[in-house]
């Protein structure tokens, strides 16, 4: 499908959410809100809480969880002023990540290295609106596409950030690349994360997001306290891994360059050895591209040939290995992780 996001459309804002929101399905949304908008709810306390939806057409918890959050507090007050931001509704009436044509709206964001466009615009116009509102935090909700547990991604280190994360479970991953996301631009002036919460559909991941969304409208301020060690597992992202762009890869077709295992996702939040092999290659040369936090190529790090199997030269943690074959050239194969040690507590 393609894009028709107009190249001059202009960021809508809105004080009321459209009627009929809180019932619509969500591939029936766009006919409410057929490009993206921010809707600001008042609330008791005036310090904002910034949600953002389906940047990514295809993963709906977060929407199916603002639903809820809104039923609940449907003729009261909200505990504290909401923000809502809906994405690419566009996408998601086709249950794409994005149409053709279109970024992803999760790498529009100040500090991307994407050319300006009307997405990286009104993203930068977004944070500009919000700094000058003052936001308590912000939460930016995602699915996996491939089997993952839940877990929270934080940008920054810093006492309030891994509260944040804590917040939602002991699972955190901290990153600093791929550079232009939603988060990565709300963390230069509030705490942010993004919540990864499972596959789509699934009603576990709702109710997550659910009880996350309402804990955030209910804290005062986050704790003076340093997060406690045991209290969390923290993973640091080390390197993104793409399919070669010249590479061809399959699941199923044994003359593509790279025939991926089927069962790759196993892997995903599992510390795997060295030698683990990924698939088979029938080329010499290493058919991915794995770069580090500076975007920076290191696949001899990680990758090399074997009996003709793509296998790993260390050991690492995967997450986001998915069985999408559309996702992984979109987006990437996956990214591997180091355990990180947190200092005091």
């Amino acid at each position: 499908m393609q894009s028709n996001l107009s190249a001059h459309s202009v960021l809508k804002q809105f004080d009321v959410l459209p009627p009929g929101l809180l019932d619509i399905p969500v591939e029936a949304l766009h006919t409410l809100v057929p490009e993206p908008a921010l809707f600001h709810l008042p609330g008791k306390r005036p310090e904002t809480l910034f949600v953002s939806v389906l940047l990514h057409g295809n993963e709906s918890t977060g929407f199916l969880a603002v639903q809820q959050l809104l039923r609940k507090y449907q003729g009261q007050s909200l505990p504290r002023g909401l923000t809502l931001f809906f994405g690419n509704t566009q996408a998601a009436r086709h249950n794409l990540r994005r149409l053709d044509g279109q970024p992803d709206f999760n790498r529009i964001w100040p500090g991307t290295g994407l050319a300006p466009s009307p997405e990286t615009a009104w993203a930068a116009q977004i944070c500009e609106i919000m700094r000058r509102r003052g936001v308590f935090a912000s939460v930016d909700v995602h699915n996996n596409t491939g089997r993952n547990p839940h877990y929270a991604c934080i940008n920054k280190l810093d006492r309030e950030f891994l509260h944040l994360g804590a917040l939602f479970g002991r699972l955190l991953v901290y990153f600093t690349h791929p550079k232009g996301i939603q988060s990565g631009a709300f963390a230069e002036f509030c705490p942010a994360v993004t919540l990864e919460c499972g596959r789509p559909g699934q009603p576990h991941g709702t109710e997550h997001a659910l009880e996350f969304l309402d804990s955030c409208l209910h804290l005062h301020e986050f704790p003076a306290h340093p997060v406690a060690r045991q209290d969390v597992d923290i993973y640091h992202t080390v390197a993104q891994v793409c399919i070669a762009e010249d590479a061809s890869f399959s699941f199923t077709e044994r003359s593509a360059d790279l025939l991926l295992d089927s069962g790759l996702e196993r892997l995903n939040f599992t510390e795997i050895a060295a030698g683990t092999a990924f698939g088979t290659s029938s080329t010499a040369r290493v058919p991915v591209v794995a770069r580090d936090n500076a975007g920076i190529p290191v696949t001899e790090r990680f990758f090399e040939i074997r009996d003709g199997q793509l296998v790993l030269k260390r050991p690492t943690m995967p997450s986001m290995l998915t069985l999408d074959e559309r996702v992984i050239r979109q987006d990437c194969l996956c990214y591997l992780m180091e355990r990180l040690p947190l200092e005091g507590g």
